[in-house]
């Protein structure tokens, strides 16, 4: 349980915004202050209910109580190694994470209205302009790391958060106290160097940003780096040491479809766009829309080339390519272009982690 009185978040946040870390978010500084000020974005809102969901899917090589070591994070940082396999964030490998949790934050709030009566109320599941990170941090679901995330000592940080603004005075819960210490994994794992200072992210670097929410062409410089990432990035929370208290989903929701892990980049890239519509329906990854997707998986096709310069398998790759070459977007036209080139220039492998 948080309260509205988030004022002292609301520096940090016009310094984030005037420093254009949020990059074409514009939407984050359109809402401007109005993200710290619960009470101006509903009415009435005096106390916000906050809410964690463990995303881990049940039965991922590796997770906890799954029968084998509890090295998950090993498993998951082991796909770097293999260029030709394109990875995706582990949160986005089964269904929305959006439509879960509402449903479950609205289950939660009908269950309060049959205890103390009608209410007014809001769910939010990153869908508006909310300090989640902020408002959970406050209510003691656990401590801001380095990276920006919430982080608990039971769950590590592989959850989802989410949001009731209810107008009833509850009382707030205690925060906890901070337990990254000296660590800086977080900052020094990041491929691109995207953590700029302790609880100081530059989204403009970020590859979970340039992959997911920046439409355009991927500056040049950085995407070498992205390495074979198609949608999101782990990196920061793979090295936490916390996170090997993460916990396993209790739904299947969030179990791996298939097609979207271990998947060789090659076969997505050939993907229609009635092949991406339907492979990712009711899935985070659609909403990026087959153009966006295409463009990553020519970037991570581009960097499979350098690393795979010389061999045999690296003829594969650039034939799939080549048959993108034509296509009528011209940011994935121009990508399909430069990925080819590396092939060309060889090199070595590009930087993974």
């Amino acid at each position: 349980m948080a309260g509205v009185d988030l004022s002292s978040a609301e520096p940090g946040l016009t310094q984030w915004l005037a420093q254009g870390f949020h990059g074409s978010m514009d939407y984050m500084a359109a809402h401007g202050l109005k993200r710290a000020r619960p009470a101006e974005l509903v009415p009435g809102t005096v106390s916000v209910i906050t809410a964690r969901m463990d995303y881990l899917p049940r039965r991922s090589p590796g997770a906890p109580g799954d029968g084998a070591p509890d090295d998950w994070q090993a498993v998951e940082f082991d796909r770097l190694n293999r260029p030709a396999e394109g990875i995706v964030s582990v949160y986005a490998r089964g269904r929305d994470y959006h439509k879960v949790l509402r449903a479950r934050l609205q289950k939660l709030q009908n269950r309060l209205a049959e205890a103390v009566g009608p209410f007014g109320h809001r769910v939010f599941t990153d869908s508006a302009p909310v300090l989640e990170a902020e408002l959970a941090a406050r209510s003691g679901q656990g401590w801001r790391g380095k990276h920006t995330l919430v982080l608990s000592r039971e769950a590590g940080s592989m959850f989802f958060l989410g949001e009731i603004y209810v107008d009833m005075a509850l009382p707030p819960s205690e925060p906890v106290a901070a337990h990254c210490g000296s660590c800086q994994a977080c900052i020094d794992v990041c491929p691109t160097q995207a953590i700029v200072a302790p609880y100081r992210l530059d989204a403009r670097r970020c590859i979970s940003y340039l992959t997911i929410e920046h439409a355009g062409p991927i500056p040049l410089e950085l995407r070498p780096l992205i390495g074979n990432r198609i949608y999101g990035c782990d990196d920061c929370q793979l090295i936490c040491p916390w996170n090997k208290f993460a916990r396993r989903s209790a739904l299947p929701d969030f179990d791996e479809r298939a097609g979207l892990s271990g998947q060789q980049l090659v076969t997505l890239l050939a993907w229609s766009e009635e092949d991406f519509l339907r492979l990712t329906e009711g899935s985070p990854i659609r909403r990026i829309g087959h153009a966006r997707w295409l463009r990553n998986v020519a970037v991570a096709l581009g960097n499979a080339l350098r690393a795979l310069a010389g061999e045999p398998s690296a003829d594969g790759l650039r034939s799939a390519l080549v048959s993108r070459l034509d296509h009528p977007d011209p940011v994935v036209r121009e990508h399909v272009a430069w990925a080819l080139a590396q092939g060309a220039t060889g090199g070595g492998p590009a930087p993974l982690s």
